[in-house]
């Protein structure tokens, strides 16, 4: 069994779940989320024990001046995601898109050298374990489509907002983030 290390973090767009091995961070996700998250866990290292600690490794200090406008405190956290090749490839593109600007799934996909996989890229992108420090809110559909984010598109609009990315798209009809005050797009 692989004991690793949890914190929560409550936050605008909902409780997130910090998750370390020690050294890097393995997962973050939300709390509503939970489930999916440990299905990814236990498929990378079997079964998880997981032990609550405040602030491991400093990450969770790290993501609230991120959420608090520290757009740069998340650069250099060290992650570990598993996965194949193609994903983590997929994955440390990621942190290639600059802050304040999206990228299309498609434009990603030709980015990494391989301009039909859009669709591979799309699927890799839903299996992020480490969503918001690899930003996959950043990549949307055509057309500027907000589209795809495991965590939800509330939140996912919610991040890129944050970030400074005007976002015109209509109303999302139902909001899962606690307390939220920001309006909730969809495409």
């Amino acid at each position: 069994m692989t004991t690793l290390l949890i914190d929560k973090i409550d936050s605008e767009i909902g409780e997130i779940l910090v998750v370390s091995d020690g050294e890097s961070l393995t997962s973050l996700d939300f709390s509503d989320y939970e489930p999916r998250m440990m299905r990814l866990l236990e498929k990378r290292y079997g079964s998880v024990n997981l032990v609550e600690k405040k602030n491991p490794q400093g990450f969770s200090d790290r993501i609230r001046a991120y959420l608090n406008g520290d757009y740069n405190s998340l650069d250099d956290i060290p992650v570990k995601t598993g996965g194949t090749p193609f994903q983590q490839q997929v994955w440390l593109a990621l942190r290639t898109i600059p802050l304040g600007t999206v990228i299309s799934y498609g434009e990603l996909a030709a980015k990494l050298g391989k301009p039909t996989a859009y669709r591979a890229v799309g699927m890799t992108n839903s299996l992020n374990p480490v969503a918001i420090v690899l930003p996959c809110h950043r990549v949307i559909g055509t057309k500027a489509s907000l589209t795809g984010y495991a965590g939800g598109l509330e939140r996912k609009h919610w991040l890129l907002q944050h970030e400074g990315v005007d976002c015109h798209l209509a109303p999302i009809q139902s909001s899962r983030i606690k307390n939220s005050k920001v309006r909730t797009y969809a495409k």
